[in-house]
């Protein structure tokens, strides 16, 4: 079509990819760190490489690119720095999945196997999501772009935490515990499947370690059971009250 004339339909694909491509060669969006303007800086919650991107994250990332934006335009040293998050339990679930429907058992595989398949699904997702990212507009400086397992940023989380913990800012403490008893670990809320049942409850509250330790061996003759410890774990037997 000669360049005189305009499409009588607007095709945003060729607008927005030479546009986009344009940014990138020019590098508007890299930050200079040894810039003496005002800092603005914005670290993007990393997606999780569990899969594409949900209406969700483009809500927020839209946030962010319009706060990064305007900070430009003010004339600020704006970053925006883009990442993706392991996110090792809800990934693994997805791995395990992933390897079901090709007929692999988990079990059958040892750690160092299991290990590349989940390495493939990064780099599959991850790259995934990144272009997605890029073709929503972000504009990320993409010189940055982290994965949470990069060596450097593991570093750096581990410093920060130490820090955090010798401050007194980070504790240890007794918590409940959304429990996952097939893969043995801690689960967010927001990974919790509820489903409700009926049956019967009992609750027996008890004092002592070694009634505890009883009553465990005869969970198979309960239904149900919750143990409540109300005393710590030394108490003698002489100690409990009923």
């Amino acid at each position: 079509m000669p360049s005189n004339q305009l499409d009588k339909t607007y095709r945003s694909n060729l607008v927005e990819d030479k546009w986009y491509e344009h940014w990138i060669e020019q590098d508007y969006f890299t930050a200079d760190s040894s810039s003496e303007k005002e800092p603005y800086t914005i670290v993007i919650p990393p997606p999780n490489v569990t899969g594409m991107l949900t209406v969700g994250h483009v809500l927020n990332n839209t946030i962010q690119d319009i706060l990064i934006r305007k900070a430009r335009m003010e004339g600020k040293e704006a970053c925006w720095i883009p990442g993706t998050d392991h996110a090792s339990i809800a990934t693994e679930s997805k791995v395990v999945a992933m390897l079901h429907e090709k007929g692999i058992n988990k079990n059958d595989l040892s750690r160092e196997e299991f290990l590349e398949h989940a390495w493939e699904w990064k780099e599959k997702y991850g790259g995934i999501i990144i272009r997605q990212l890029k073709k929503l507009g972000c504009s990320c400086d993409w010189s940055r772009e982290r994965f949470t397992m990069d060596e450097g940023y593991t570093n750096a989380v581990l410093t920060a935490f130490v820090e955090l913990y010798n401050k007194g800012l980070i504790y240890k403490g007794h918590r409940l515990v959304n429990w996952c008893p097939i893969s043995r670990s801690a689960i967010s809320d927001e990974e919790v499947i509820h489903k409700e049942k009926q049956g019967s409850f009992g609750i027996f509250v008890i004092r002592s370690q070694t009634l505890i330790n009883t009553l465990l061996l005869q969970q198979r003759a309960l239904k149900q059971c919750l143990v409540i410890q109300l005393l710590p774990y030394i108490q003698m037997m002489n100690d409990i009250k009923t």
